[in-house]
């Protein structure tokens, strides 16, 4: 199965408009995602928000099935969010930390993560652990192992594409130490899901988190959260509501028995809808496809920027993604992003402190703390990338 680019790519209307190279930021939705989200919006201004959503409760049951399908998990271990990151701390936030037990945590853990991490740490008494990385800049799964072995860890938190290196990390190692080990394994997959296969079984985490906006082409504003069934049990959320709970007896109550424990009652419907919608899309282009159509046209951006002589390219790891990180000699990264966006060329640029926590930059050709970052999806196109590589030149 391959990819029909020009079908998708009629499908893009952002293509007529833009080169866009930042979909590890956000990508262009397709027209049937933006189609269901404002077809359901028509309907809130046709008949109001309450017989709207009652309208639309089976297509919104119907999307925790298809999320679940991406994932190769059951439609009760997946909660809705508005952002990966509330998703990642609704799960993490609620588990029952021990004090003085550690927190393993990968060297390229997204920022985020880590100031989460730090007051959870801060709140329990605990010690984060920073693993090493191996030679090719993935987290060093030997070194996971050592302090396996050394006990007491609480859980092991990994980014499974790092926002800012290329390189996609070896979660189903990770997973299979974690799970031998009986200890929580949560995975930031928000840059993964919709550009590569995932199968939470194989992963081996308890908890996965993705989001709508980047590689997924669904709507900003969405995100879901895997937990797996048999620790839903163990993490009581840190807030409640009348959606995920519900009053028992006299002064107690009884919390949901699903991952929608982890969800609030108010919620944007339409955009749930693009999220289901979105998750369906891809799975009708096949993730296998959907890989290898980005690897190689990655792998092709990396070849062409190499030989742009001020051009350095700074992408690691034995297995690489679409995510494509460079710098250019004397140049500003801000700035190469503001003279590539004067001719609608989308890109971003990366902050080295979220890329690897706590390691400072390395090499003279990094200017400032910045490094340009390109992101390629299935449905751009050679003739896209040699537009970038040919204005770097």
């Amino acid at each position: 199965m391959s990819i029909d680019v020009e079908a998708v790519r009629r499908e893009t209307r952002g293509v007529l408009s833009v080169t866009h190279l930042n979909n590890a930021g956000s990508s262009l939705v397709s027209r049937p995602v933006f189609d269901t989200v404002m077809g359901y919006l028509r309907r809130e201004e046709e008949i109001g928000g309450y017989e709207a959503a009652e309208e639309a409760s089976d297509r919104l049951e119907g999307v925790y099935s298809s999320v679940a399908r991406l994932i190769g998990a059951a439609p009760n271990e997946i909660a809705l969010a508005e952002s990966g990151s509330r998703a990642w701390a609704m799960a993490v936030y609620s588990f029952p930390f021990v004090p003085r037990t550690r927190l393993l945590i990968g060297r390229s853990e997204y920022a985020g993560n880590v100031i989460a991490l730090r007051q959870i740490a801060c709140r329990n008494n605990l010690e984060i652990v920073m693993l090493d990385d191996d030679a090719d800049g993935q987290v060093d799964v030997e070194h996971l192992q050592r302090e396996l072995e050394r006990g007491n860890v609480a859980m092991v938190a990994l980014t499974h594409v790092p926002m800012a290196n290329g390189l996609v990390n070896p979660a189903v190692e990770v997973g299979k130490r974690c799970r031998a080990a009986g200890v929580m394994f949560v995975l930031d997959a928000c840059q993964s899901v919709g550009q590569m296969p995932l199968d939470v079984q194989l992963l081996g985490c308890d908890v996965l988190v993705g989001t709508g906006r980047k590689f997924l082409r669904g709507p900003r504003g969405t995100a879901f959260v895997y937990v797996r069934s048999a620790v839903l049990g163990r993490l009581e959320p840190v807030m409640l509501d009348g959606h995920s709970a519900v009053p028992a007896g006299v002064g107690g109550l009884e919390v949901r028995g699903d991952a929608r424990r982890f969800e609030s009652w108010e919620a944007s419907i339409a955009g749930r809808l693009g999220l289901g919608r979105a998750a369906d899309y891809a799975l009708s282009l096949g993730q296998e496809a959907v890989q290898e159509r980005v690897v190689r046209l990655a792998d092709q951006l990396r070849f062409e920027l190499a030989a742009v002589p001020s051009v350095t390219v700074h992408d690691r790891g034995i297995i690489r993604c679409g995510i494509v990180t460079f710098s250019v000699k004397g140049n500003d990264a801000r700035n190469i992003k503001a003279n590539l966006a004067d001719h609608r060329i989308n890109v971003s640029v990366a902050p080295l402190f979220s890329a690897q926590v706590d390691c400072a930059p390395t090499g003279d050709t990094i200017r400032g703390d910045m490094v340009v970052r390109a992101s390629v999806h299935y449905y751009n196109t050679e003739a896209e990338i040699q537009r970038l590589v040919g204005f770097l030149r």
